[in-house]
C-alpha cells in the first residue's frame, strides 16, 4: 500500500465489517460528517437499487465508499492523486474537489480490498457520471444527489424524485441537466459530465 494510504489507516484496526470499517476510517481521520453522509448514501443507494431492480448489496457498498477520499483536504488532492497514479484532467487541476471521485475509487480498492469492478467504477464517477454509464453508476449518482451533504433540501429534489418515477436514466439526466442549465456559474465543466449529458439527452429526447 502507498505510504500516504498507510498513514490514513495507522489509527484503525479492520474488523471485516465493511460498513463499520468505513465509518471508523472516516472518524479516525476527522471526517465525522462525511462518515454520516456515506452511511446515508449507502442506505439511499440500496433504496434506489430496489426501485430499479439493481443489485442492492453492490449499491449499498458503493454508497458507503463513495466519499472516503474526503480525508484528503482539497489542497492535497491533486498531489495525492498523482502519487497514487491517477490521471488528472485539466479541469480537475482547476477544481480539485472533482478528483475526489477517482481518489475514492483507488482507496476503495487498496484500503478496503474491493475488487468488484462495477462498484469501483460507480464510485469513480459518482459526482460527474460518465458516458456509457452502467445501471450501478446511475444508482449511486442519483442516490448521492438525493442524500446530499449540504444543509437543507436540495433545490432539485422534487424534480429528481419525479424523474426517478419515470426511470433511472431520466433521474440521472434530470440532475445533469440541472447543472448544465447553470454551467455558466460552475467553476469547470468536467468532460465526463458534458459527455454524460450529451449522451442521455440523445437517448431520452
Amino acid at each position: 500500500m502507498s505510504s500516504i494510504l498507510e498513514k490514513l489507516t495507522s489509527n484503525m484496526t479492520a474488523t471485516g465489517d465493511l460498513k463499520s470499517d468505513v465509518y471508523q476510517f472516516l472518524l479516525s481521520n476527522h471526517c465525522p460528517k462525511t462518515a454520516e453522509h456515506c452511511m446515508e448514501v449507502g442506505a439511499e443507494s440500496r433504496r434506489v437499487a430496489g426501485i430499479v431492480g439493481a443489485d442492492q448489496e453492490q449499491a449499498e457498498i458503493a454508497g458507503w465508499l463513495h466519499d472516503i477520499s474526503a480525508v484528503f483536504p482539497n489542497d492535497q488532492r491533486i498531489d495525492a492523486a498523482r502519487e497514487l497514479g491517477i490521471d488528472v484532467l485539466p479541469e480537475e487541476e482547476v477544481f480539485p474537489m472533482i478528483v475526489h471521485q477517482k481518489l475514492s475509487k483507488v482507496m476503495a480498492e487498496r484500503i478496503f480490498q474491493i475488487n468488484d469492478l462495477a462498484i469501483l467504477e460507480a464510485v469513480g464517477c459518482h459526482t460527474t457520471l460518465r458516458s456509457h454509464s452502467t445501471q450501478l453508476d446511475q444508482v449511486l449518482f442519483v442516490a448521492d444527489k438525493i442524500a446530499w451533504d449540504q444543509n437543507g433540501e436540495p433545490p432539485y429534489l422534487q424534480q429528481l424524485k419525479e424523474a426517478l418515477e419515470i426511470s433511472l436514466p431520466h433521474a440521472s439526466f434530470c440532475y445533469l441537466h440541472y447543472l448544465w442549465e447553470r454551467r455558466s456559474s460552475l467553476k469547470v465543466i468536467h468532460p465526463w459530465l458534458r459527455e454524460a449529458h450529451e449522451e442521455l439527452n440523445l437517448i431520452l429526447n
